[in-house]
């Protein structure tokens, strides 16, 4: 496994580059403003008089409607949620010019064909693996965050290096830069948000909330037992993996990690984690996720309001209510 750092980045491939950065979410604002602070030239493109309009606008961004700010740019850089992306992609097709190259965080568009670009332009792949706002800051603060690179399309001989030199501009190789393919990016991605990190967590703590407080136990006391202790387990995990945790857990905890832990999740949930990732694989899931979008999101708003209405929500808001140490922490990234 190679990981890329700052010594492999050919500054050629990127200097005096023109870069559009289509989208000013998390990632657009953190993407646009790295490159900006590295000396590319950068130009936001947005919808006139929207709120990311105004909010690029006042961090001193060059921003454009989308069809202009591609005109004769060198990279344009997609950075719009996935469902959107096509449509935007359409606004600024025309606009690409041959020999420029086309880059996505996520690839999904890509690997399920919802977009199909032109042959006469590199298409490449930056996923940084952290959210924008640690994207801007790792990179305010001279660090950075590990990324992700692939080359879809090499219409010119220079996407890889392209593809390096942006990641460079964002930060990515202080981090380290690991190759992958559209692929394996796209599929792993949505896999970890379905089966363990969005899905498999919350149905997992919901399940433990609704097994205690059907038992009589305390809603309050379910709450911190199964959703308020995650974040502890979760950081010593992310600092130091399973032998972090395990040192800092009680023998009691690491003797009913080891015995119980697996009688909970087991080969029937490994089963169903196949199932889910063959659905991921074969486009099941895109097509029904696009299918839905296109409906207008019947089933996604009934579901999302069925999750926002559970009990561990209300329970939570009023304990959450009680924690100085959040509101402290809301304030300061304000």
């Amino acid at each position: 496994m190679k990981i890329y750092v700052e010594s492999d980045v050919d500054s050629r491939a990127t200097r005096g580059a023109r870069v559009a950065v289509v989208g000013y979410g998390s990632q657009g604002r953190a993407h646009a403003l790295n490159l900006r602070d590295s000396g590319f030239d950068v130009t936001v493109g947005l919808r006139p008089g929207g709120p990311s309009w105004r909010r690029a606008e006042a961090d001193g961004m060059k921003v454009a409607a989308p069809e202009q700010a591609v005109e004769g740019a060198d990279l344009v850089a997609m950075l719009v949620p996935d469902m959107a992306a096509p449509a935007a992609y359409e606004a600024v097709r025309e606009g690409l010019k041959p020999g420029s190259a086309l880059l996505f965080a996520h690839g999904f568009n890509i690997h399920y064909g919802q977009i199909r670009p032109a042959d006469n332009i590199d298409v490449i792949l930056v996923a940084p693996k952290g959210p924008g706002d640690l994207v801007r800051r790792q990179y305010e603060e001279g660090r950075g965050v590990p990324a992700l690179m692939a080359v879809a399309q090499d219409a010119t001989g220079n996407a890889k290096a392209r593809a390096l030199g942006y990641a460079h501009g964002i930060g990515g190789t202080r981090g380290g830069v690991l190759e992958t393919t559209f692929a394996e990016e796209t599929e792993t991605d949505l896999f970890g948000e379905q089966a363990v990190l969005c899905g498999g967590v919350t149905e997992l703590v919901l399940q433990g909330f609704e097994t205690l407080v059907e038992a009589g136990y305390q809603p309050e006391v379910a709450y911190f037992e199964c959703m308020h202790e995650l974040k502890l387990i979760v950081d010593l995990l992310h600092e130091g993996g399973l032998a972090k945790m395990h040192e800092f857990v009680s023998e009691t905890a690491k003797y009913g990690d080891l015995t119980r832990g697996p009688r909970v999740v087991d080969e029937h949930t490994r089963e169903q984690m196949r199932q889910v990732l063959a659905e991921i694989r074969d486009g099941t899931f895109a097509r029904q996720w696009a299918a839905e979008y296109q409906a207008g999101l019947p089933e996604y708003k009934a579901m999302m309001k069925k999750d926002l209405e559970h009990p561990v929500e209300k329970v939570g808001k009023d304990l959450r209510a009680r924690m100085s140490w959040l509101k402290s922490r809301k304030q300061a990234a304000a």
